[in-house]
């Protein structure tokens, strides 16, 4: 057998036999001179290595996210509490979806294209998709799923945002969705999961809320359920999704174990004994009481703003502008957002929450002290006629007879408002103003206070969604049930600027409008502002991710889960890959 010897090894031979080939004395200096110029050379490769090289993200690894609650409708069209919101936004994918910057950009959309008149989204789709099971997903996909929420039978929570829509097939990739009226926010909705028409359209709408489906469920996003656990009732316990890297994404985390828990004591003994990476359910009351060295704490704010609506057709003292004028400025934000958010808030004077670039410039020198908003507050009143009594009350002829400054507050008892309204009722207290609070289960509070309007003083937050529409909540046609303007506030040019902004394509714009409605709003004073809650998300140390901007919900953290890694290597810039 013939045995060939590459050149290579044969030079290095020849040299090493030239070397122990020469007499001791030079034998010695040779060697030293070669490994030195062995070591050179490890060392110069070593260096460049250090210089050129990059950290990369490559695949691998697993993450247990904490969840409280039992997943029982992983459903589009259905989901409503978080534990549901959040398995729907892995396991599905809609037509665009929000990147790291807080933009809309296209998912399952290869493009939209927005007629002129504002009515008509063309919307081509991607041919490259399919769901969990292989089948592409086509435009008959989008259509079913927008009017299985449209149907009545159904009581999707969504249909509102669905109403007045046509949808018309173009071809098996393309669709059209048509308003009835043009809408420039409308396009937020784009993120809903697409369902596959294949697997529900064969069930009665009446019996699709009890699918096995909404608990085994087929979607088209980044991640597929791939194994489930029941507790001992019955209950899921625990998801198991896998990476499905088939479409046109590629996650670089392999496994997601979701855990679901009963309550937040679970929870965080959970998370105390390592068996959690990452939890958005923890409040922030019990996270201030946390060892998290291993953890890091993510806060972004939520399009949410909590305040004090007052309903002056209810209160002839609410209609005198100098007491709402010395409500609002008795009231230090600051120390309500440190005593009932633990400091996880930011406080807000309108009624739009702030936006990225506001929240990146705001001022983090402290609010104005108590005792200086106190005094403050009390030269309002006098100015305005308000005299204190005998009782140490403040005291004013309103409609030709004496009246006492004192206002009933109500609200809801969730945990969140019983101590805010505590807070509050002692810095108005302060003042001299004398209040009264009655508290609601969330529902009767609804029913039986919101809808009628049967309030003075009302503490409650609303969920503007990352449109930041005002139209619904301070136009005048929303004065009554079932609008949201709570307030019954009216005021002609603030009725024309939320109308254009409605309808302004160009977001600068839209946004300028908004900013000159909500000024005069915030002039006006129909509603004490109070602040914007955090969303707080504890991640792993050991865990990269993506910076959440501008989520409208807490779901919304796993927008950009394809690029969150646990795993990483060192590669030049040349040898990196898509892996």
């Amino acid at each position: 057998m013939k045995i060939s010897i590459k050149p290579s090894r044969r030079l290095l031979d020849r040299f090493l036999s030239l070397i122990e080939s020469v007499p001791g004395s030079d034998k010695l200096i040779l060697r030293l001179a070669f490994f030195a110029v062995v070591s050179s050379v490890i060392w110069l490769l070593f260096t460049i290595n250090q210089q050129y090289s990059e950290q990369t993200a490559v695949r691998g690894g697993s993450i247990t996210e904490g969840i409280i609650g039992t997943p029982r409708f992983v459903n589009p069209a259905l989901a409503i509490t978080r534990a549901d919101q959040d398995v729907t936004a892995l396991v599905y994918s809609g037509l665009m979806k929000i990147d790291s910057e807080g933009n809309l950009v296209n998912d399952l959309a290869e493009s939209i294209t927005t007629s002129d008149d504002g009515l008509t989204y063309n919307i081509v789709l991607r041919q490259d998709v399919s769901f969990h099971d292989g089948t592409p997903l086509t435009a008959k996909d989008v259509i079913f799923t927008i009017q299985l929420i449209q149907n009545p039978d159904l009581k999707s929570p969504l249909r509102g945002n669905w109403s007045d829509v046509t949808l018309e097939e173009v071809g098996e990739y393309e669709l059209n969705i048509v308003l009835k009226e043009p809408y420039a926010p409308f396009i937020e909705n784009f993120t809903l999961g697409i369902m596959p028409a294949h697997s529900w359209s064969s069930l009665p709408v009446e019996q699709l809320p009890f699918s096995q489906l909404n608990t085994e469920p087929i979607g088209s996003g980044s991640f597929a359920i791939t194994k489930t656990e029941h507790n001992t009732s019955g209950l899921i316990k625990n998801y198991t999704l896998t990476a499905y890297r088939k479409n046109n994404s590629n996650p670089k985390i392999d496994t997601l174990e979701l855990d679901f828990y009963q309550n937040e004591d679970d929870l965080i003994t959970a998370v105390q004994n390592k068996m959690v990476d990452a939890t958005a359910y923890i409040s922030a009351e019990r996270v201030s009481e946390l060892d998290i060295k291993n953890f890091q704490l993510i806060n972004e704010p939520l399009p949410r703003t909590f305040g004090i609506f007052f309903n002056q057709n209810r209160s002839p003292i609410l209609r005198d502008s100098a007491v709402r004028q010395a409500l609002t400025v008795a009231l230090n934000k600051d120390e309500l957002i440190e005593k009932t958010l633990f400091g996880y808030g930011i406080p807000i004077n309108g009624p739009t929450p702030l936006s990225q670039t506001e929240l990146e410039s705001m001022d983090s020198t402290e609010d104005t002290a108590t005792s200086t908003r106190q005094e403050e507050a009390i030269a309002i009143l006098k100015k305005a006629g308000w005299i204190k009594n005998n009782l140490g009350l403040w005291e004013k002829s309103i409609n030709g007879g004496p009246v006492t400054l004192s206002i009933t507050l109500r609200t809801s008892n969730a945990p969140l408002f019983g101590p805010l309204a505590n807070t509050i009722i002692e810095q108005w207290e302060a003042i001299g103003v004398e209040v009264v609070t009655e508290q609601f289960e969330q529902t009767g509070l609804v029913q039986s206070v919101i809808r009628p309007r049967d309030f003075e003083a009302l503490l409650f937050g609303l969920d503007m969604s990352r449109t930041y529409d005002l139209y619904p909540f301070w136009h005048s046609s929303q004065q009554d049930d079932p609008g949201l303007n709570i307030a019954q506030y009216a005021n002609v040019s603030v009725d024309a600027l939320l109308e254009e902004a409605r309808t302004e394509q160009n977001i600068v714009a839209r946004n300028e409008t908004l900013t000159k409605a909500s000024e005069i709003i915030e002039n006006e004073r129909p509603a004490i502002f109070l602040f914007q809650p955090n969303f707080t998300y504890l991640v792993s140390k050991d865990v990269t991710v993506v910076p959440i901007t501008n989520p409208g919900r807490p779901a919304d953290r796993f927008s950009n889960i394809d690029d969150w890694h646990t795993e990483s290597d060192s590669l030049w810039p040349i040898f990196q890959q898509d892996i």
